[in-house]
């Protein structure tokens, strides 16, 4: 082997899926919840997380190796803290906590992407269809449970991109927003808080409303936010002067997509604005391995379904009729794909 070629990359990834799985698992156990009353020794944590003494200090000590745990001393009496990103965003007990994706990522997707292999041999879905037969949204929508787990993962899945899109997209020139399957209406409630003269309207299947409307009651937008219900196929999108959709278009074929974005340029004034919040893929598609990631994603949850450049954005919206375009980016591989009619 030439002497200047390191495989460690190739091991690296490899084997990414044993560090994902702490991670997750930590996530699963409140690991992160369990610190935000202070630093805990091996034997203190594993106790209170019901650990057998064999695997806790691997357990904590690769949390540490990966940088999502800090320790002070070592030995026994070593103690575990969290670290600021952890403290943040992975402790329940935060405002800013987006562990409702790990959480779905560890019970849902790390097993379905175990079947990749089989999704690329025959482009169809490997999910929970191959078990009950059902589109996975149907089944999704079915189940309380997992369809609050779900509705919590996109929320703060989205959070960072809708903060961040609340200062760079200038909603001062428009007058209301319809957050098209705006799950829990946080788009509504960040992008409100920092516009206050605008009116929304988060328009989603009927089982979730009454979820978003206690979303909305808890941020004090009541007044502010009508949660609507219908489906947005088979209903006209509300009227309004800007229409979203956060990681909406991802989840359809193509010509589903291109349904969405006729009945947005319907719902829009002249003047008015389709924002899409995706995970877009450079138009080289070389640079942004999250978002082909996402769209082999969307392979193993749909089928048919994938990710898109902006180019491709573009293209579909100029066939619907808009006239001028522009990408905001976002949140690490995150952009907000615009079309103004």
């Amino acid at each position: 082997m030439p002497p200047q070629l390191d495989p460690g990359r190739i091991m690296q990834t490899a084997t990414g899926f044993w560090a994902s799985k702490v991670l997750l698992t930590a996530v699963e156990l409140n690991l992160f919840t369990v610190l935000d009353e202070g630093s805990l020794t091996a034997d203190e944590l594993g106790g209170v997380l019901e650990l057998s003494a064999r695997g806790r200090l691997d357990f904590f000590d690769a949390l540490v190796a990966l940088g999502f745990l800090e320790r002070d001393g070592d030995g026994p009496a070593g103690r575990y803290r969290n670290t600021p990103e952890t403290g943040a965003f992975l402790n329940r007990k935060s405002p800013t906590y987006i562990g409702g994706m790990p959480e779905m990522l560890n019970s849902r997707l790390f097993g379905f992407w175990n079947h990749l292999g089989a999704a690329l041999r025959t482009g169809q879905p490997q999910n929970e269809v191959k078990t009950h037969g059902k589109h996975i949204f149907e089944e999704l929508y079915a189940h309380e449970n997992k369809l609050y787990e779900f509705l919590t993962a996109m929320t703060g899945f989205q959070a960072g991109n809708f903060t961040i899109l609340a200062e760079k997209f200038a909603f001062d020139r428009y007058k209301t927003v319809t957050d098209v399957g705006g799950a829990l209406a946080l788009l509504s409630c960040i992008v409100g808080k920092r516009h206050p003269h605008l009116s929304f309207s988060s328009f989603d299947l009927p089982p979730v409303a009454t979820h978003a409307r206690e979303h909305v009651a808890m941020a004090g937008m009541n007044g502010r936010i009508e949660v609507v219900s219908g489906d947005f196929f088979a209903d006209p999108l509300p009227a309004a002067d800007v229409v979203t959709m956060g990681n909406i278009l991802h989840d359809w074929n193509l010509e589903k997509k291109k349904v969405l974005i006729a009945k947005a340029y319907a719902a829009l004034p002249e003047g008015g604005a389709l924002v899409c919040i995706e995970n877009l893929i450079d138009d080289a598609r070389r640079e942004n391995a999250f978002g082909l990631l996402m769209s082999l994603n969307m392979l193993i949850e749909f089928g048919d379904a994938f990710d898109y450049t902006g180019a491709d954005f573009r293209g579909w919206c100029t066939e619907a009729g808009f006239k001028r375009f522009e990408i905001i980016p976002l949140a690490g591989p995150s952009s907000a794909a615009v079309a103004y009619k």
